[in-house]
């Protein structure tokens, strides 16, 4: 088994591409603590490895945040066994009745809006899943929308994965996404990220 490495652009976030299915279709999964991993055996061997603080489950990748003063040189080949040694097992990366609902509390939808706020929200949703999503997911993370606030017309997104702690992930937010999101939608005034 080959798995290959690739830097984000958070300087303590790594992303690993095993080659194999990660979470599919059933995530992704966010995990900020060991005792938050109880539902993925393949999270919970990450956070075995000293210095690992955050371990993101993405379709085909997973990104792995170490702390400040931990350095890659010792965290990093210690992750590749534990994914190895993973996927050598059989192990299911994600046990039985785990849903990526379970990451996305606070998260609303469409459906929790009513008329014109339902369209205004729609649209969002749609330029976060075909633009954003697939953009961020290419350095490791993934951002995903919480809520819309008609009245002030902030959007607020959620941080996870690489982008989580990401010291470019203000301007990402700011520069980036907010920018598009106006140009698209003209009632968003603002994005923020979420608590």
């Amino acid at each position: 088994m080959f798995i290959q490495t690739e830097p984000t652009p958070n300087p303590d976030t790594i992303k690993f591409l095993p080659g194999e299915t990660v979470a599919g279709s059933t995530g992704p999964f966010d995990f900020a603590s060991e005792a938050e991993a109880g539902m993925s055996p393949l999270a919970q061997a990450i956070f075995q490895v000293d210095g690992v603080t955050r371990v993101f489950l993405g379709a085909d990748f997973l990104s792995v945040s170490k702390t400040e003063n931990a350095d890659w040189k010792h965290v990093r080949p210690m992750v590749l066994a534990a994914i190895m040694d993973h996927y050598v097992a059989g192990l299911p990366v994600i046990g039985d009745g785990a849903s990526a609902s379970q990451n996305d509390e606070g998260a609303t939808t469409a459906a929790d809006y009513e008329g014109e706020t339902a369209e205004i929200v729609e649209e969002i949703l749609e330029l976060i899943e075909t633009r954003v999503r697939p953009a961020v997911a290419q350095d490791g993370g993934d951002i995903t929308f919480q809520r819309y606030d008609a009245d002030s017309g902030i959007v607020h997104l959620a941080m996870r994965g690489a982008c989580a702690g990401c010291p470019s992930s203000t301007m990402t937010l700011k520069q980036g996404i907010e920018n598009m999101l106006k140009a698209y939608v003209p009632e968003v005034n603002a994005v923020e990220a979420a608590l």
